[in-house]
């Protein structure tokens, strides 16, 4: 069982990369940039690995507890 704290940081960890995910997808969608004076490919590339390494341990402990 996880204590409160961990659930805590789980959820705070869960909403900040998938909002991070929709803002990326929203942004590149209407060909706007992700990062100014970056360039637009490389902004894009950085920011969605950050949101998928903040939804790396959520994911993680929601399929592990499933085996």
């Amino acid at each position: 069982m996880e204590s409160g704290p961990a659930i805590f940081a789980g959820v705070v960890f869960a909403l900040f990369g998938g909002g991070l995910l929709v803002w990326i997808a929203a942004r590149v969608r209407h060909r706007e940039p992700v990062a100014h004076g970056v360039s637009p490919v490389a902004s894009a590339t950085v920011a969605t690995l950050a949101a998928v390494i903040a939804l790396a341990p959520d994911l993680r402990n929601r399929v592990l507890d499933h085996c």
